[in-house]
Parts: C-alpha cells; sequence; structure tokens
C-alpha cells in the first residue's frame, strides 16, 4: 500500500519491481486488497491505484480507537440497564467490524459477539444505520464496492433501488434494524449512528431475542438510551474528527 500510494497508479511489474516480490505474489496482494475495498483496478489498462478506503488505515484507526476507548464504559452501564448485549461498530472497508461489546452476563438466547468480528454492511443493523446516514459521496462509494463482491450478503447492492428503499426505511425508524434467524430462535438487532459534523464514525448495536420484545416497544424503550449514549460518546470526542478526509 505505501508503494501503491506513492505511485498512485501502476502496472503488475511495476508493483512487483518496487517490492521486490515475484509477479504471481505481487498479483495475489493486489486482488485481495482489491477485494477488500483498498485498491481498484482499471479495465483499460490493468493498472491498480488505491481508492478512498485506504484513508481508513491511517486517519481512520486512531479514530476508532479513541472511539471504542471513549465507548466502552458507557456500554458496559448501558448494557448493565437493558440487559441485553450491546456493541460498538466502526466501518472497515465494506464492512462494519466490532470494536467493543459488552461482556457482562446477558441471556444466552441473545447472540454476543467480540472485537474484531467483521460483519456485512447491507444485512446489519451497524452497517444499514452507517449507510443510512454517512455522506452521500461515500455511500455510493461504497455501494459500488458491495456490487461488485461476489459475497451473498453482498448481493443487494445490485439493486440500487432495493437499497434506497431499505435505507429510506431505516430513516424513517430511525435506527438501523435486522433480523435474523439464530437456532431456533429470531434476533433482533437495532442501530444508532456515533457522528461528529458530517461524519458516521460508529455505530451502537443492541441484540435481542425478536420474541422477547416486540419492535414498537423496543423502538420506544431501548433506542432514546441508545442515542443518549450516543451523544456522550460525542460530547468526549475532538470536533476537529469530523472533518477528516
Amino acid at each position: 500500500m505505501t508503494e501503491l500510494n506513492k505511485l498512485q497508479r501502476a502496472a503488475i511489474n511495476t508493483m512487483a519491481a518496487a517490492i521486490g516480490l515475484p509477479r504471481t505474489t505481487t498479483f495475489r496482494i493486489l486482488e485481495t486488497l482489491r477485494a477488500a475495498g483498498f485498491v481498484e483496478r482499471d479495465a483499460q489498462d490493468d493498472c491498480y491505484r488505491p481508492t478512498v478506503m485506504v484513508r481508513t488505515l491511517s486517519d481512520g484507526f486512531d479514530t476508532q480507537a479513541l472511539v471504542a476507548h471513549i465507548a466502552r464504559p458507557l456500554l458496559e452501564s448501558l448494557g448493565a440497564q437493558l440487559a441485553w448485549p450491546l456493541a460498538i461498530a466502526t466501518p472497515c472497508g465494506a464492512m462494519m467490524m466490532i470494536r467493543e461489546a459488552t461482556d457482562h452476563p446477558a441471556p444466552p438466547a441473545a447472540e454476543r459477539y467480540r472485537p474484531g468480528v467483521r460483519i456485512p454492511m447491507l444485512t446489519s443493523a451497524a452497517g444499514r444505520a452507517y449507510l443510512a446516514y454517512c455522506p452521500s459521496a461515500q455511500r455510493d462509494s461504497l455501494l459500488d464496492l458491495l456490487a461488485r463482491s461476489p459475497l451473498p450478503e453482498d448481493r443487494l447492492a445490485r439493486n440500487r433501488a432495493d437499497v434506497e428503499r431499505l435505507l429510506r426505511e431505516t430513516r424513517e425508524l430511525g435506527c438501523g434494524m435486522a433480523r435474523r434467524a439464530r437456532r431456533a430462535l429470531e434476533e433482533t438487532s437495532l442501530a444508532v449512528p456515533v457522528r461528529v459534523g458530517q461524519q458516521i464514525l460508529a455505530a451502537i448495536t443492541l441484540h435481542y431475542p425478536a420474541s422477547a420484545v416486540p419492535l414498537r416497544d423496543a423502538v420506544e424503550q431501548f433506542l432514546p438510551r441508545m442515542r443518549a449514549v450516543a451523544r456522550q460518546i460525542e460530547a468526549q470526542l475532538p470536533q476537529t474528527i469530523g472533518d477528516m478526509p
């Protein structure tokens, strides 16, 4: 990535010579980075170039570490009140990554995620909250990446009309929402964004069995407290983060 950032645009042979690796090895590395959304290949001349997602490797890391550090005690406190597990996730390429999660005892019926776990952007509550509220240019870039992804969970991105409908419903509900089957139960996840300025830095997610709390009750009971925690996190973040590229 360092060499490609210097060159800004390079063919495989150029990259292989720059990093001192065989052409086949260089190709595998570049294709892995392309699948993760960090580089793209021009179909006209097969040259590789970095994408805007590379910025998350520098600016994003410190910011995400800071968000996670601030969020942890607040999530622990809220989780103890609500009795359901919570997590905070940040964008990582074209996916979301869990940065912190509550580790207090939670009902066994609720799934719990661990830090470092990556979750899909379009099929997770956190990803939907992020896409619904992030700047339009960033959203379009991510959706273009997802539309080219071979993963089944990213297939929805190929139908932009369906995606726009989903994101419009997310904004109308006021949070990201996703449901999925887990063993014999259906689990509901709700997520609210953490923002500074126009930037969405993360999403706070709560998981619970769908049969335990009706969605309307969950929205009324849980979302105000989750938003309050999001505001507390935002208040402790440097406001200059919102101006980062």
